[in-house]
């Protein structure tokens, strides 16, 4: 990187939305704009996070199971998985933020909210250097006939956002915190509540997984990995090395490496 690129270069504009929303709206605008967290205000202040991993979890809650999606407010799921910069910082601070944070919000001299920047809208600008594999991660996968509720069950426990589906020896698809949020939604809203712990225990993994496989070889160029991921608006691809499974490039990953 260099010294005369600031924050302000490859910030965006901020995408917020109340705490007092429904963390219905918070998902379609999530899905609408292709974000992952949203910046969550009140009054104009920023109070935190609100993810699609958090609202996965507040959906697939058999503690929630009596209440309608649209009856939930986004305070509910607010984090506080977030941190702020200056727009007149050096870029340079960003990558350390962003290793831990999904989000770094950018305020002005009056703390006034003007722009956020993820991990995405880093890498439009900047990318590691070197092969594929200095980004990649192990993957992590999962049989198409499990059920969803230990799907659930390994992403809480092992704290894993993602898996790619095996179905009779082939990569089929992958499952994600998001497909995990749109099918507790529709299933929510589709199943009436005296039938919502029998049906959820039937529901299995290619139910809800995203499918055909998005992947790229082994062989391709990091800057091919972030074309793709831009393209495609995805925040991982599976790495194929002759056929076989050899990892995962993800957002995360890919800062990493910087």
């Amino acid at each position: 990187m260099t010294k005369e690129i600031f924050i302000k270069d490859v910030m965006v504009k901020p995408t917020t939305i109340a705490k007092s929303a429904k963390i219905t709206e918070a998902l379609d605008k999530m899905l609408d704009e292709g974000i992952d967290p949203l910046i969550a205000v009140n009054n104009n202040s920023v109070v935190g996070t609100v993810s699609r991993k958090a609202i996965a979890e507040k959906l697939g809650s058999k503690q929630n199971s009596s209440i309608v999606p649209t009856a939930i407010h986004v305070a509910s799921v607010v984090e506080e998985d977030f941190t702020s910069v200056y727009p007149d910082e050096n870029v340079n601070i960003l990558v350390p933020l962003l290793q831990h944070y999904k989000l770094v919000v950018v305020y002005d001299s009056d703390h006034k909210l003007i722009g956020q920047v993820s991990a995405g809208d880093l890498l439009k600008k900047f990318q590691p250097d070197g092969a594929i594999d200095g980004a990649l991660e192990k993957a992590i996968t999962i049989e198409a006939e499990e059920r969803v509720v230990h799907l659930r069950r390994r992403m809480l426990d092992d704290n894993i956002n993602r898996f790619i589906v095996s179905e009779h020896e082939k990569y089929t698809g992958i499952v994600t915190e998001t497909d995990v949020a749109i099918a507790m939604r529709r299933f929510r809203e589709a199943v009436e509540n005296n039938h919502q712990d029998r049906r959820i225990r039937n529901l299995l993994v290619k139910d809800i997984m995203s499918s055909p496989l998005v992947s790229i070889e082994r062989t391709a160029t990091v800057s091919d990995v972030v074309t793709l991921m831009l393209k495609k608006n995805i925040s991982s691809v599976p790495v194929m090395d002759k056929g076989k499974l050899a990892g995962i490039v993800t957002r995360s990953s890919l800062v990493n490496a910087l």
